[in-house]
């Protein structure tokens, strides 16, 4: 019967009679096996990109305790050589207990396994050294996995890691209560210097900006607060906090001149009015965060206390990180998006979303400018003798930013202030109809364009001279015109500007005249000027409204001429629709013949999105 071997340290187990006179060799390698396995060493060169698999052989070839016959039997394994590639090294798929060192070179991973388990094998840390021990399918760390170790007290030549965003924690006497210290989340690596003594008392830690922390002084001392509120212009004194109390108005609070390191200076929102009267802080001179703005403080209920660092970063908000002193610009998306030098437009012919992912700051630009123009009306068609009216223009709605260098229409008023992120919904409004080429039909009135609840309204639709439709059919952004009649008495124009707006959004329409002497119609109203009177002959419409918002001037919202009458901005004679998007009136017709419709409107979006 021949030998057979244990499976673990494949130790030769003698068969009954067999080996006569080679006992005492034999015996050896078994010796020599063991001592390997208990206190043996060996370096293992792993250098170059293949996987590694140790030698492991049977007890009767192992000649000595050393290198070659058998690698994996030894209880400390230390690798060496340069790597190429990340690696892997196998040991036997036998329960075991390792002590490993990764001293390899190159910038690449050692992960230690059973040989047909490689997924379950362990990585060693380059330079590191590492306890393991493997069931013969899975290695695993053993100082990985000590879980919460006590100890009354922790010496270390180098720096204690703790990994994964761990605290560093420091019970209280009980054991109940701690104190923690640890990273943010996404920390860029620095470190912090303790001061070498404990300070005095009322002083602060300051740092360097090298990481170096030291004590000072704070504005010499303890910092004092004025109880009395301040509700004008006013200089803090370094070294003072002040209340402002803004429910008389806004004002201006500077900042103090020439300050020197560790300087403090607070202010407090005293009747939660920054957000409708705000403070700006004047800078004196000095930096804010490192930029030469003035900044506002416009949030309810607002502190901010600033301390003066250096000339590079100047005065920081040190109890407020909230509050950005940068200067940022509104980001969005939504429409046909162009540039005009620093300004950014967002043109809408038709329904979207402007949709806003940074609404930016006063250092920046957070003011929007906007053209809102609605759908024009339709014009209205006649008999064979009589004049068709023109249709009132889409009500027109225009904001400009004072730091906008482009050339408004005089409807312009002042900028919008963006408060919120999110989706605002874009309405462009259609057109009205205009009067089929029948006797004495009106036209239909067009629809509403809006932003942010700003919105212009649908311009009022021709009267026929036949009919007798109410007020509200004629009234819109601009009044539509009123067609005349023979032996009908000419009736008046609709009503521009309604709903009322300041500055108004559009004009009156134009009154049709009877006959006798004549069958003539009004003009329908535009943003600039009311649509005509009907007299000899048919009436102009009225001026729209010229904007350079979109980077060249554009004149829209123009009212519709009456039957062979000019548009002037709006649809032309002999039934001439208006231009899409325009909001422009429709033109009346004569004789039988259809009207035109009202142009369909738009919205443009326009603001500052860099410096």
């Amino acid at each position: 019967m021949s030998s057979t071997f244990t499976s673990r340290l494949k130790l030769e187990r003698q068969a009954s009679g067999a080996n006569s006179g080679n006992w005492g060799n034999l015996v050896n390698f078994v010796l020599n096996r063991i001592d390997s396995s208990v206190r043996g060493y060996v370096a293992v060169n792993v250098a170059g990109t293949a996987n590694v698999t140790l030698v492991s052989n049977n007890s009767t070839s192992n000649t000595d305790d050393s290198t070659t016959d058998d690698q994996v039997h030894n209880k400390v394994i230390e690798f060496t050589g340069a790597l190429g590639a990340n690696i892997n090294v196998f040991t036997d798929a036998a329960e075991g207990e390792y002590v490993l060192f990764n001293n390899t070179t190159g910038a690449y991973s050692l992960t230690f396994g059973n040989t047909g388990h490689a997924a379950n094998g362990v990585a060693v840390t380059q330079g590191t050294k590492s306890i393991v021990y493997t069931d013969g399918s899975t290695i695993y760390d053993v100082g990985s996995d000590l879980g919460a170790v006590g100890v009354d007290s922790l010496t270390s030549t180098g720096n204690v890691n703790l990994t994964a965003a761990s605290s560093l924690v420091l019970q209280d006497t009980t054991g109940g209560q701690f104190a923690a210290l640890k990273a943010a989340g996404t920390t860029t690596s620095y470190t912090l210097t303790l001061p070498p003594a404990t300070g005095s008392a009322d002083q602060i830690i300051k740092t360097d900006g090298s990481g170096n922390l030291s004590f000072a002084d704070m504005s010499g001392g303890s910092v004092s607060w004025n109880t009395t509120p301040v509700t004008a212009n006013a200089t803090i004194t370094a070294g003072t906090g002040v209340f402002a109390n803004t429910t008389g108005g806004a004002f201006v609070l500077t900042l103090p001149a020439s300050p020197s390191a560790g300087d403090f200076a607070a202010i407090k929102d005293y009747a939660s009015t920054f957000a409708s009267n705000n403070i700006t802080v004047n800078r004196n001179g000095s930096k804010i965060d490192g930029f030469t703005n003035n900044v506002a403080l416009n949030v309810t209920g607002q502190s901010v206390a600033f301390i003066y660092v250096d000339s590079t970063q100047g005065w920081k908000a040190v109890n407020d990180d909230s509050s950005s002193f940068a200067p940022e610009y509104i980001t969005a998306t939504g429409g046909s998006i162009s540039n005009s030098g620093d300004f950014r437009i967002h043109t809408f012919t038709s329904p979207g979303t402007f949709e806003v992912t940074k609404k930016g700051n006063s250092l920046g630009n957070d003011k929007l400018g906007y053209v809102i123009v609605a759908g024009g009306g339709g014009g209205s068609s006649t008999n064979s003798t009589d004049d068709g009216a023109g249709g009132g223009a889409g009500g027109y709605r225009e904001a400009k930013d004072a730091c906008d260098p482009y050339t408004a229409s005089p409807l312009a008023a002042s900028a919008i202030t963006l408060c919120n992120t999110g989706s605002y919904g874009i309405v462009v409004g259609n057109g009205g109809a205009g009067g089929p080429g029948t006797s004495g039909v009106s036209g239909t009135t067009g629809s509403c364009s809006s932003f942010n609840s700003i919105i212009g309204a649908g311009g009022g639709a021709a009267r026929a001279s036949s009919s007798a439709a109410p007020p509200s059919v004629a009234n819109g952004g601009s009044g539509g015109g009123s067609g005349g009649g023979a032996g009908v008495p000419g009736k008046p124009g609709g009503t521009g500007n309604t709903p009322s707006t300041t500055p108004p959004q559009g004009q009156n329409g134009g009154n049709g005249a009877s006959s006798p002497p004549d069958g003539s119609a009004g003009g329908g109203g535009g943003a600039g000027s009311a649509g005509g009177n009907a007299g000899g002959s048919s009436a102009n419409g009225g001026s729209g409204a010229t904007s350079s918002i979109n980077a060249s001037p554009v004149a829209r919202a123009g009212g519709g001429g009456a039957a062979t009458a000019s548009g002037q901005d709006g649809g032309g004679p002999s039934g001439t629709s208006g231009t899409a998007n325009t909001g422009g009136g429709g033109g009346g017709n004569q004789q039988g013949g259809a009207a035109g419709d009202g142009g369909t409107g738009l919205v443009i979006i326009r603001y500052k999105f860099q410096n």
